[in-house]
């Protein structure tokens, strides 16, 4: 009887007995790599599901496109856009369930942009801007310094002005919602346009004396052309940078530059005056050594009228010695031994001989020459023009020649080998030693 019992409690209870199946729980989530959300993006996936022991993933845009580890680990994306990422997780149970989670990929940021000046640099400067930065869902701000319009927001700006010469930035920042980048560059906007010279007389018209030729050096800034008027002169027009210009007659000449560029003009004007013509040539305070001084190099007894410069020994050479006309003698720093005496007999008192060496006349002592002459110290001065000295008779004389002592103010007359006439005055004459000097102005026709 008991164990009837038994075998009857054993069939019931394995008849209510149901198996329970495994549930599949959890989920999964993704995450940036270095928090990056600009391409090329890794999206990390950490499965956090329970109960599956079965996985089929698929990465909507994704490499690898599928998987079915447990843990695909990490997932790339190349190109922009939003990607669902599915995974059906499954058990031997039959249990099944579907997660899915969309990634947001966002484009990386490859600024390109160029600019093209139009006509010229020179104010106003028109820049033409071309943005062919690529990608999808991207902003982007201009900023043009001084520029007009200062700035701007979209993709392609109008085309902008820069007037004030200097260099000025144009800056495009690109984001894509996640970071930013900037790239510059720079336009040169060139000085404004100024019209201005200057000038200078050619060294033989530096007295602004009728005729003079002057030389034009062009100072202007941002010009590309020229035009030239010059009252009086000749020629009267031009359009050379650096034009040479004759003015024959005596008077105030307006002389008037525009200078040009592609935007604009500018004109700027200035008067030169010409004096007339006294054809007498005046130079003051020049300084002849005795034959110590020029032979130590200290102070030069050599001159020359058509260079006006005083020349020592170390500085005659094969190119200047032919254009001394004027040679002082002094045989010591008392003075009592003193003449001017002619280039090409230098070498008879105390000097090298000069190559080439011309022929100058001196009247040392016009009391001894017995040629009439009587040229004062008073004529001297107020000789303004050539006039007071054309009529004068300078020829060699014995008498002429002779040499003079300590005694000044005094009058020497000459007349050059190309016949021009001149006076000196020597003024003083100071005893320094060896390097004792006579100190005189010159007075001499220019032709």
């Amino acid at each position: 009887m008991k164990k009837t019992l038994l075998l009857f409690l054993l069939i019931a209870f394995t008849s209510c007995y149901q198996e329970t199946s495994i549930a599949i729980e959890g989920d999964f989530t993704t995450s940036y790599a270095n928090l990056d959300e600009s391409i090329p993006v890794i999206i990390k996936i950490d499965n956090k599901i329970t109960g599956a022991d079965a996985y089929e993933w698929t990465f909507e845009g994704g490499n690898p496109s599928v998987s079915n580890l447990k843990n695909p680990g990490e997932i790339l994306y190349s190109k922009q856009g939003t990607f669902t990422i599915k995974l059906k997780a499954s058990n031997v149970d039959g249990e099944s369930r579907e997660f899915t989670k969309t990634v947001v990929i966002k484009d990386g940021i490859n600024i390109e942009f160029t600019h093209e000046i139009v006509k010229s640099n020179y104010s106003p400067v028109e820049v033409i801007l071309k943005n062919t930065t690529i990608g999808e869902g991207l902003t982007f701000k201009w900023e043009f310094q001084d520029g007009s319009p200062a700035s701007f927001t979209g993709k392609t700006p109008p085309n902008v002005v820069f007037t004030t010469p200097g260099e000025h930035v144009i800056t495009l920042t690109v984001s894509n919602g996640f970071e930013s980048e900037k790239q510059t560059k720079t336009i040169t906007v060139a000085p404004y346009l100024v019209s201005l010279f200057t000038y200078e007389p050619k060294f033989e018209d530096d007295d602004y004396e009728a005729p003079v030729t002057i030389n034009f050096t062009n100072k202007s800034i941002s010009a590309t052309s020229y035009k030239w008027s010059f009252e009086g002169g000749n020629p009267a027009v031009s359009t050379e940078e650096n034009p040479t210009v004759v003015f024959t007659n005596a008077g105030s000449h307006e002389v008037t530059l525009e200078a040009f560029n592609d935007k604009t003009s500018h004109i700027y004007k200035t008067t030169i005056t010409v004096l007339p013509d006294t054809n007498l040539r005046i130079l003051t305070n020049i300084k002849l050594g005795i034959n110590s001084a020029h032979n130590n190099n200290n102070i030069g007894a050599m001159f020359s009228t058509v260079t006006r410069q005083v020349y020592k020994a170390n500085e005659i050479n094969d190119q200047n010695s032919s254009l001394i006309d004027i040679v002082f003698q002094g045989l010591n720093s008392n003075f009592t031994y003193n003449k001017f005496v002619s280039p090409d007999q230098a070498n008879n008192y105390g000097f090298l001989s000069l190559k080439n060496a011309q022929s100058t006349i001196f009247v040392n002592s016009q009391n001894l020459c017995n040629c009439g002459l009587n040229f004062t110290e008073a004529q001297f001065d107020a000789m303004v023009n050539d006039t007071p000295v054309k009529s004068l008779n300078i020829s060699y004389t014995a008498g002429g020649a002779q040499e003079f002592g300590f005694t000044y103010p005094r009058i020497i007359l000459f007349k050059t080998q190309d016949g021009r006439k001149g006076a000196i005055k020597i003024k003083d004459m100071v005893k320094n030693g060896t390097s004792s000097y006579i100190l005189c102005d010159i007075k001499v026709q220019k032709q």
